[in-house]
């Protein structure tokens, strides 16, 4: 899908070489397994985008296009597909790895600082087929963001226009780094209450303290955060459970969708960012965690023994 003309990034506009920075956008499909964990939820045929970070094939993409994938293919701007492998994933941030198990005809693009974006910038949100697939796009706010899925980022990047295929895609700041890497499809709310249509964009300072062991082990050299299978909601403000993961530890558990979560370990929880804080502080995965639940106007204690997420997903394939 090609992006309405007065939305393409254009040369005149800035300083660096945007032709580069195209060139280091590769395609990225991957194919998952019928009986993978995510394959309910995220498809078994995933596509997005990809940024090389390294000449030896490394690219940063989002995890959640190849995570559990069985095969993934990699084209460069030349039209040149080689078979990647998935190198590693991080579930806190996530982002993931994958390296290239060919020649890759594609520049490298310089990694920036995330820290020193604000609201107002000018960004390019570049994806995979140069110019026409890119976005000329501005910061609208940089600020937390929670996930249902039991996800959070203390500052995320949020732009606008939207991107129509933002995963992976490669967010270019004015001196033509990387300052981060698309995930999501948002509608965020402006100061007039506009609703715009804009991206979720994953930091890239937080690639610089796990790369090291992502490229070794394949996951941060820490302790996993406990994982309940829990999808909340807020709703004035409290949050309520909206869907469970079958089979996961609050479903077995006995938490039932539409219960109100309203402690954590002794805590009130009034948002989804208190309920994961909260959660997380307790212990590593496999901790108990502690629930005080509003059930018909019942209040229940409900003990949830948690586990890694990544311990329910299918490990990458081997070449």
């Amino acid at each position: 899908m090609a992006i309405k003309t007065q939305h393409k990034p254009r040369q005149k506009d800035y300083s660096f070489d945007l032709q580069k920075v195209f060139n280091s956008i590769v395609s990225v499909q991957s194919n998952i397994p019928g009986d993978a964990f995510t394959a309910p939820v995220l498809g078994t045929e995933r596509g997005g985008n990809g940024i090389v970070i390294k000449d030896n094939g490394i690219v940063l993409t989002i995890g959640y296009l190849v995570t559990e994938a069985e095969t993934i293919w990699l084209t460069d701007h030349t039209g040149a597909a080689v078979q990647g492998h998935v190198l590693g994933y991080d579930q806190e941030s996530g982002l993931g790895l994958i390296q290239a198990l060919g020649k890759l005809n594609a520049e490298v693009v310089p990694i920036g600082t995330s820290s020193s974006l604000k609201e107002a910038d000018k960004v390019v949100v570049a994806g995979f087929g140069g110019q026409k697939n890119s976005v000329s796009a501005e910061v609208i706010a940089v600020r937390e963001f929670a996930g249902y899925w039991e996800y959070l980022l203390d500052e995320a990047i949020f732009t606008s226009p939207a991107h129509p295929n933002w995963g992976g895609t490669g967010l270019i700041g004015g001196d033509g780094e990387l300052l981060g890497v698309g995930s999501l499809f948002i509608q965020h709310e402006t100061v007039g209450d506009e609703i715009v249509d804009g991206n979720m964009v994953v930091p890239i300072d937080l690639l610089a303290p796990i790369i090291d062991d992502l490229l070794t082990m394949g996951r941060p050299n820490k302790k996993a955060r406990p994982w309940l299978g829990l999808f909340g909601a807020e709703s004035e403000g409290a949050v309520v459970v909206a869907a469970l993961t079958e089979g996961g530890p609050a479903h077995d558990a006995d938490v039932e969708v539409g219960d109100i979560v309203r402690a954590v370990a002794g805590n009130e929880i009034g948002s989804l960012a208190d309920f994961f804080r909260n959660i997380w502080s307790i212990g590593p995965a496999g901790v108990e965690v502690p629930l005080l639940i509003e059930r018909d106007g019942e209040v229940l204690e409900i003990y949830i023994s948690s586990v890694a997420r990544s311990d329910m997903l299918k490990g990458p394939r081997l070449h």
